[in-house]
């Protein structure tokens, strides 16, 4: 069967030269839109359930949300385990499933069981899911510096989670911009107990009255001169002096008891537990941008980058975007790398060809192969869903020198063939001899099964690495897959 091929493609040299630039061109396709990374992505299909419940202990968070969230999820089907973690106010359930499950289909049994649960839960709380990321998700980080120091960190605090958030939330690929670092601003009431001794109100009261002042009511429609007029009340807080004037409950006489009788009213930091500094030289607010699983990591930097170009005219003045983490920069890096082990695979081989052949054109078989096999093994990537980064890439470095091996052993038959055909041109047994292009394709089908066993042989020693799962296995079979892929064309 190869003997048949290679004698065919000898035929009909153009309709072969035709496909293979065809394929090419479906390779440079594939290349333009493989999802770029650094790293391999070894992270399980991963569902994060967090429950806030502010002011309880964790044991008390672990007894009332983390036990029954955990308990119900062990059933969901396709889950391998469910690791649960309170903390002071918080709880973190993490939900992994088993390897080919899809992220999206197992959101959703996550979110279906939740509903199942909820009447279970304690009143008021409210199970949330994580974003749609994975460990390697976090690819971009940033600094707000405020150089004219105008701004405090509660205020550049405030700009980052209200304003700057929202613009990169719009690019396509995030899944989430984490804030770190500031001040989150807050309105706090310190209330004094002899007060409340006083006025007889207890804490609870304050808390309901302070809830119940903060919102917008609607009314009816009051129609006026064959207008209409609609009727509301608007009672959201905006200043410290509004929350000052909340009335609590009625005093003697029929005087409202307002919480500036209670209290001291102000405006302060929500307790945080870390910060965030830069260079040694001082606090700054930041915003980590995490990508969505099974995205172009390239792409989504790429993207950030240029809306944080189109927003810079809208920062605060003084207020400067420092870059702090890119791996658009590693990326590039990792690419460059196969990019120039192949240049200098093709430079290697082509100088050992023109010095033991001396023949130049015949240096252009091994130049032409390596990049065209290359292109090729793209798409299979493409439609497999592989991303290229080191591991990948480094397949195909790997089966570079293979494939040189392949084009030196039929370049260095074809030269010796044609050496004893034109030393002795007449066919034995006194025939008519053959033409140069016999003489050629009867020496590429000498050699042509010998070299397709050979890298047979090689492509199967990498069978073991298909076997290997879990993290072992997204570790190291993107590179069996494209040596395999690039040796194969």
């Amino acid at each position: 069967m190869i003997n048949q091929l290679i004698a065919w493609c000898a035929r009909n040299r153009v309709l072969t030269v035709t496909a293979v630039l065809a394929a090419a061109g479906f390779g440079v396709f594939a290349v333009l839109h493989t999802s770029l990374d650094a790293i391999p992505d070894l992270s399980d299909t991963q569902v994060i359930v967090s429950t806030e419940w502010m002011g309880r202990s964790p044991d008390l968070v672990e007894d009332q949300i983390t036990y029954p969230i955990v308990t119900a999820l062990r059933a969901a089907p396709g889950v391998s385990y469910v690791r649960g973690l309170s903390m002071i106010g918080d709880s973190f359930v993490y939900v992994v499933f088993k390897d080919g499950v899809d992220l999206y289909w197992a959101r959703s049994r996550v979110l279906e069981y939740l509903a199942a649960i909820r009447g279970k839960l304690p009143e008021g709380v409210a199970p949330q899911l994580g974003p749609d990321a994975s460990s390697v998700g976090w690819v971009f980080e940033y600094a707000l510096v405020d150089t004219t120091g105008r701004l405090d960190l509660a205020q550049l605090r405030s700009f980052q989670d209200w304003t700057l958030r929202y613009w990169l939330q719009g690019v396509d690929g995030v899944a989430e911009v984490a804030s770190v670092g500031g001040f989150v601003k807050q309105y706090q009431v310190d209330l004094d107990p002899r007060r409340l001794l006083a006025y007889q109100v207890p804490i609870a009261a304050v808390a309901e009255a302070i809830r119940r002042s903060n919102n917008d009511v609607g009314g009816g429609v009051l129609e006026i001169s064959e207008h209409e007029h609609f009727v509301r009340g608007r009672g959201y807080i905006r200043s410290v002096s509004d929350l000052e004037t909340v009335p609590v409950k009625l005093g003697a006489n029929g005087v409202p008891v307002t919480l500036r009788d209670l209290g001291e009213v102000h405006l302060g930091p929500e307790p945080r537990r870390g910060i965030a500094e830069l260079n040694g030289e001082g606090e700054v607010v930041g915003g980590i941008v995490v990508m969505r699983q099974r995205q172009n990591a390239l792409s989504v930097i790429n993207g950030v980058k240029a809306r944080l170009a189109e927003v810079r005219a809208a920062l605060p003045p003084g207020v400067k975007i420092v870059v702090t983490y890119d791996r658009s920069e590693l990326i590039h890096r990792a690419v460059t790398t196969l990019w120039h082990e192949l240049a200098q695979e093709m430079l290697i081989v082509s100088a050992v060809i023109v010095l033991f052949l001396f023949h130049l054109r015949s240096a252009l078989i091994p130049i032409l192969a390596l990049p065209i096999a290359v292109l090729l093994a793209f798409i299979p990537m493409a439609r497999q869903g592989l991303t290229a980064n080191i591991m990948s890439l480094g397949g195909i470095a790997v089966a570079i020198g293979a494939m040189v091996d392949a084009s030196i052993i039929m370049v260095e038959n074809v030269h010796k063939k044609l050496e004893t055909w034109e030393a002795a041109p007449t066919a034995a047994g006194g025939g008519p001899p053959p033409s140069r292009d016999q003489v050629i394709v009867h020496a590429l089908q000498e050699v042509g099964r010998p070299v397709f066993f050979a890298l047979l042989v090689i492509t199967v020693s990498f069978l073991p690495i298909f076997t290997l799962e879990g993290t072992e296995g997204r570790l190291f079979k993107p590179l069996a897959f494209t040596k395999t892929y690039s040796m194969a064309f």
